[in-house]
């Protein structure tokens, strides 16, 4: 993938095909069609923002075009620099633009690329915890950038929904994922759908390691007493 390079990799198996676009089909037709330049996602955690903006770079790859994703919650350690030269690719996905908020070199290092982006065919796709309004940034002028294209909520799975994604990933790793013990994990770890993937990814391993079916019985001597909420892409 022609990235630049800031030493975060896109996940893999992130596409659109496994993700639930209950509820939010308006933010999967912008998406997918791509001809909004300007795309801003805003939901709380677990409603799929990192995964959208995942699945936008790995196709950006496989049609050959150049692409960005940049994580502001995993990777504080990133200069405002790093959106310099941003507007020269594609695709620009930037997830979580709330934790840069009232950081004045950041707020004016975006509001800038906003600007040179408007100069070219980039696509920007943003993502953050609540609308541009809401938002505490102290630079006025990025709150008006943030507005110029869609402004679209991703509204969270509901609970059989979330077993429905939970039971297609599992097929997709060629595991056998019974309701009843999905309905189990719903009800007794985090709900988010981070938690739920990363607890179906530990399940299948240790099923795989001690060659068992995915049990009730099986996964209850998994389960951690203090209701871990392991974290992962989503």
């Amino acid at each position: 993938m022609s990235q630049l390079p800031l030493g975060i990799g896109l996940r893999e198996g992130i596409t659109f095909d496994n993700f639930c676009f209950h509820g939010n089909r308006e933010a999967q037709h912008a998406l997918l069609d791509g001809g909004q330049p300007f795309v801003y996602l805003w939901g709380p955690s677990g409603s799929g923002k990192s995964h959208l903006l995942q699945a936008l770079g790995h196709r950006a790859a496989r049609r050959g075009e150049t692409s960005a994703y940049l994580p502001l919650a995993e990777g504080m350690e990133m200069s405002p620099g790093y959106l310099q030269g941003l507007e020269n690719l594609s695709l620009v996905c930037i997830d979580d633009i709330d934790r840069i908020a009232r950081q004045p070199q950041w707020e004016e290092a975006l509001f800038h690329l906003y600007n040179r982006i408007k100069a070219t065919n980039t696509r920007l796709v943003l993502t953050a915890s609540d609308t541009p309004a809401n938002l505490p940034l102290a630079l006025s002028d990025l709150r008006s950038r943030l507005s110029w294209g869609l402004v679209l909520r991703l509204i969270p799975l509901d609970d059989d929904s979330k077993l429905s994604v939970l039971q297609q990933r599992a097929r997709t790793r060629g595991m056998e994922l019974p309701a009843e013990v999905a309905r189990y994990l719903l009800a007794r770890v985090s709900r988010d759908m981070k938690t739920l993937l990363d607890w179906l990814d530990r399940l299948d391993e240790q099923s795989m390691i001690a060659h068992r079916r995915l049990t009730i019985p099986f996964v209850r001597k998994l389960l951690p007493n203090n209701r871990e909420k392991p974290t992962s892409y989503y």
